[in-house]
């Protein structure tokens, strides 16, 4: 089964959003000072994000354990 996922880049803000679901939900940090995740009540990932997205290290990805699962996102 395909997913559907909306990428967003705003380069005035150097932010770069990828979500997989609509749903209400709150922002969270996560391990990675950059990357902030987007849970609904249930802990499941709506989004993530990341913020300055022209300063990561071009030689190396960026790595960043989201907390929640993807169980239900839709």
């Amino acid at each position: 089964m395909a997913e559907r996922v909306k990428v967003w880049f705003d380069p005035e803000a150097d932010y770069l959003e990828v979500t997989f679901s609509e749903a209400p939900g709150y922002m969270q940090e996560s391990e990675n000072d950059a990357v902030m995740e987007r849970v609904d009540s249930d802990g499941n990932l709506l989004s993530f994000s990341i913020l300055g997205v022209s300063q990561l290290n071009k030689s190396k990805p960026l790595v960043a354990e989201l907390l929640s699962g993807r169980e239900g996102a839709a």
